[in-house]
């Protein structure tokens, strides 16, 4: 984004003073006073006390979705804390509305270790009828959305983790057709190990059992390193050949590369040492690994990225909106690793005329969120 548009973004920002504002299902007046709050409504909450109706059936909860963050990382601007992050969770919020429906609450916490952040969001769980965990750092991210998801009987779903992965594999599978090839034969290499990274690594994984050799800071990940947490044990399995190295070691006789790192990790030279009908998934923000222009360079015949400016954007509005709408419908407490196959398969099905620009559908196609849904039974 250039800066007259983040002047005019920081403007519209200030004029609405917010992008969110509730609205009433029912006319206040004096007939209905009395029925929507008191007298009338202690019936209605003893009714809910007593088990004798739920409390979807007469609140909102039943459409509503707590967009949660502690601010530790934050789009592609890191640890900016709580308040800089709530023009994002309002955002987020305002994509739960606009394509499907749902509303939503942004909420920041000033807490920041595992205990207290999960305590916290079990604590005022009661009021929602789902959690959207968003832009928490690895690894603490794995670990709070692994209790939240043992101790509460609602959907949860880390988007910066699974919203990603679903959308990256869709878009995979797109691009296989263009190139001709077979996602379970093909070598893939993922840079960046962290929640994205994690979680599109071990979709693919699933989906494929696929050859997959995931690289961080200090080179691939291996069974043979020492100094791997939990969620990089488990990506070292995907290295079925045990190979160790460099990027560079990775790339070679490469089918796929996902970059989840960051800007210029990756160099034409780079893009050279893979097979040739090459995919390069760029999606670090706002600068991507390697530019689409030079990726081509490098040949490869696909390109995605997660800008707008650019075909192929691999964006995660594509998939929470229509998780959660089906969640929430069809009354889902917990978010499968099916359900997001599902997701990702619709998606890919919902392009009619695939091509190298065109992998994924168009973000405000209409289908996505029906469609989708449909599948998170």
């Amino acid at each position: 984004m250039n800066n007259e548009n983040q002047l005019e973004s920081l403007e519209l920002h200030q004029k609405l003073k917010g992008k969110l504002r509730i609205s009433l299902t029912g006319d206040v007046n004096s007939s209905t006073l009395k029925k929507f709050y008191t007298p009338g409504v202690g019936y209605v909450s003893s009714q809910v006390a007593e088990g004798n109706v739920n409390l979807n059936q007469v609140s909102w909860r039943n459409n509503l979705v707590a967009v949660i963050s502690d601010g530790s990382a934050v789009l592609g601007l890191g640890d900016i804390g709580p308040e800089g992050a709530m023009p994002v969770m309002e955002g987020k919020s305002m994509l739960f509305k606009k394509f499907a429906d749902i509303d939503s609450v942004p909420i920041v916490l000033n807490v920041h270790t595992i205990d207290e952040i999960v305590n916290s969001i079990l604590a005022i769980s009661p009021s929602f009828g789902g959690i959207n965990l968003e832009d928490i750092s690895a690894p603490k991210c794995f670990e709070i959305e692994k209790r939240l998801v043992e101790k509460l009987n609602i959907p949860v779903m880390h988007d910066d983790q699974h919203g990603t992965a679903v959308v990256v594999l869709a878009g995979l599978i797109n691009s296989l057709k263009v190139v001709s090839k077979n996602m379970k034969d093909s070598k893939i290499v993922v840079i960046g190990a962290g929640a994205a990274g994690f979680a599109v690594a071990s979709l693919i994984y699933e989906y494929s059992k696929a050859e997959i050799l995931s690289v961080d800071s200090k080179g691939i990940i291996s069974e043979t390193r020492q100094d791997l947490n939990p969620e990089k044990e488990i990506l070292a399995t995907f290295n079925r050949n045990k190979i160790s190295g460099n990027l560079q070691d990775a790339l070679k006789n490469a089918d796929i590369v996902i970059g989840l790192s960051k800007a210029g990790s990756l160099k034409i030279s780079d893009l050279e040492l893979m097979n040739e009908n090459k995919i390069v998934f760029a999606l670090a923000n706002p600068i991507p690994e390697i530019m689409p222009e030079d990726a081509i360079k490098g040949g490869a015949i696909v390109v995605a990225t997660g800008r707008s400016d650019f075909p192929n954007q691999i964006n995660n509005v594509l998939a929470f909106p229509g998780i959660f709408r089906g969640a929430l419908d069809n009354n889902v407490s917990r978010i499968t690793t099916q359900h997001k196959i599902n997701a990702a398969e619709t998606l890919a099905n919902l392009v009619a005329k695939v091509s190298a620009t065109q992998i994924v559908p168009d973000i405000f196609d209409p289908r996505i969120v029906p469609e989708i849904s449909k599948t998170i039974v």
